[in-house]
């Protein structure tokens, strides 16, 4: 399964990690992506986003509805 959110497309990107003694190695910094349930044209859909798209609001999380 790709690492990459599903609504603005953030992914894993690379980069290098030193230690104390400065020896340099490549890592991956990878997107802290949370599967959630969420409204897509009047239905749910279970998506993989990015906390950043959670708590901008860009996604609306789909709620047990209210019909009483």
């Amino acid at each position: 399964m790709a690492k990459r959110c599903e609504l603005c497309g953030k992914g894993p990107v690379v980069g290098r990690q030193h230690s104390h003694a400065n020896n340099v190695s490549a890592r991956r910094f990878e997107p802290n992506l949370q599967a959630v349930k969420a409204v897509v044209n009047g239905g749910n859909k279970r998506m993989r986003v990015c906390t950043r798209c959670l708590r901008s609001g860009k996604v609306v999380k789909a709620g047990p509805s209210k019909a009483a």
